[in-house]
């Protein structure tokens, strides 16, 4: 486990990790300590209910979850906990991940999740940062360098495509 993680992450199978391991990227670039975990809301219901039941306690602020198919896991995270609880619907083997999708955004009044989406463990990844900077400057200013970078790139890509043409760009 990490020391005093900030940013919980449950996924509930391990044939998920890459997509949460971009979470923990982006997390890990932000300097933020993290935890990672795989339980199943309908292999393994006790060990998903011992961990969110404890997160807080253990100073987590923000839960990522995520799983395919049925994809319960982040709403039965959020039944059982008042930490804000993201979403990572992950692209199971039918359906191309709009089943896991739907059935993660699409939650009964008072049990809230917020959702990415398909197998966007980077952006549940920003999208804690960006919960944790809410009460964190030094975070936000991060935010800001990041997100500014972003644009910078961006802006890169445009002016090299202006120059040389699609067909060159696509060459590479």
């Amino acid at each position: 486990m990490t020391k005093n993680p900030k940013v919980g992450i449950i996924m509930g199978s391990d044939t998920d990790l890459a997509i949460f391991a971009e979470s923990g990227g982006i997390l890990e670039e932000f300097g933020i300590p993290y935890e990672i975990t795989v339980a199943s809301a309908h292999r393994a219901p006790n060990l998903v209910h011992k961990y969110i039941t404890t997160a807080k306690a253990r100073g987590i602020k923000v839960i990522v979850a995520g799983a395919g198919g049925a994809a319960h896991l982040a709403g039965v995270c959020a039944s059982l906990t008042t930490l804000p609880v993201i979403g990572v619907p992950t692209k199971a083997k039918t359906l191309d991940g709009l089943d896991s999708l739907l059935s993660t955004a699409q939650m009964p009044p008072g049990v809230p999740v917020a959702t990415v989406g398909i197998n966007a463990g980077k952006n549940a990844g920003i999208l804690a940062v960006q919960i944790l900077a809410t009460s964190d400057k030094n975070l936000e200013e991060k935010l800001v360098v990041y997100k500014n970078k972003l644009e910078q790139d961006n802006k890169t890509k445009g002016e090299k495509l202006g120059k040389i043409g699609y067909k060159k760009y696509l060459d590479k």
